[in-house]
């Protein structure tokens, strides 16, 4: 089998159920496993070239619309009649049934669902430990994470952030919007109170990320999340790819959370080696504005 990856979670799910052999072709962004570095590209997420992955003669393409403007991926692949799969995670769920339909078509079912349980009881220790320290704190943690700066762009209800903040013992202060991603205010952000800001825009590098930016915004030397020193960068390769390293994420924002916030970054890193293997750059956006 041939296979062409669109998406850089579908990409990583691909070869963790051990399909790597076959992935003949992947989008720009793609870069993890490292192995994907050598694979012939076809352009950007956003804006694949329909020619070249059709010159690879895949058996199988991995579609997703995970971020707005997809949309046109799939369509032309419809038009041309290339085979493909599309996946549309929006949820912690629905990632796992992601792995499992990649699975099924590719005929991995046994490695598919040996994943999925695995990912599923590494998010079971994660709500274990975080329910513990949310009950000793007497109120869940108020999260709120920043996918654009201007506008401010943050996960709604049908985001997989929103399952990631509850592992965790928390909430996603915007959880009550019906999307799966808002433009918001300063304001409105202000008017919420988060008891931590994660700061993860869409296609940066973690060093690139502006924490003075966020710090010197109106208003916010008020917020709790400030007060407290509780403002972070995140790592959006992990945090805003609906594949298997996302549970990666999880188990950061519990390190990140469970501990005084002096520390918290330094946890979180220590934590990371052991889980992930060095950082790699970003690639897949979260919803981008």
């Amino acid at each position: 089998m041939r296979i062409v990856s669109i998406a850089p979670s579908n990409t990583e799910i691909a070869f963790a159920l051990g399909l790597g052999p076959h992935v003949v072709g992947v989008d720009d962004h793609s870069d993890y496993p490292p192995e994907v570095a050598c694979l012939p590209r076809v352009g950007p997420d956003l804006q694949v070239d329909l020619d070249r992955v059709e010159a690879l003669r895949p058996d199988l393409v991995l579609a997703s619309l995970s971020v707005p403007g997809m949309e046109r991926n799939v369509e032309g692949l419809r038009r041309r009649g290339i085979p493909h799969v599309v996946l549309d995670p929006r949820s912690w769920q629905d990632v796992l049934d992601s792995i499992r339909q990649v699975g099924a078509v590719a005929g991995r079912e046994a490695e598919a669902h040996a994943l999925a349980v695995q990912l599923e009881e590494r998010a079971e220790r994660v709500r274990r430990r975080m329910a513990g320290v949310a009950r000793a704190r007497g109120r869940p943690w108020r999260l709120f994470l920043e996918w654009w700066p201007k506008p401010l762009i943050t996960p709604g209800r049908w985001s997989w952030f929103t399952d990631m903040a509850e592992m965790v013992g928390g909430q996603n202060i915007f959880a009550d919007v019906a999307a799966t991603s808002a433009t918001v205010t300063p304001d409105q952000v202000l008017a919420r109170d988060p008891d931590a800001v994660l700061v993860c825009w869409c296609g940066s590098l973690q060093s690139w990320m502006n924490r003075e930016q966020v710090l010197a915004r109106p208003g916010w030397a008020a917020m709790r999340a400030i007060r407290e020193g509780r403002v972070y960068p995140v790592p959006e390769d992990l945090f805003g790819r609906p594949g298997p390293r996302l549970i990666t994420a999880v188990e950061m924002l519990a390190e990140l959370l469970d501990g005084p916030p002096e520390t918290a970054m330094e946890r979180a890193r220590l934590a990371w080696p052991r889980r992930h293997g060095r950082p790699s750059p970003p690639g897949e956006g979260s919803p981008r504005p």
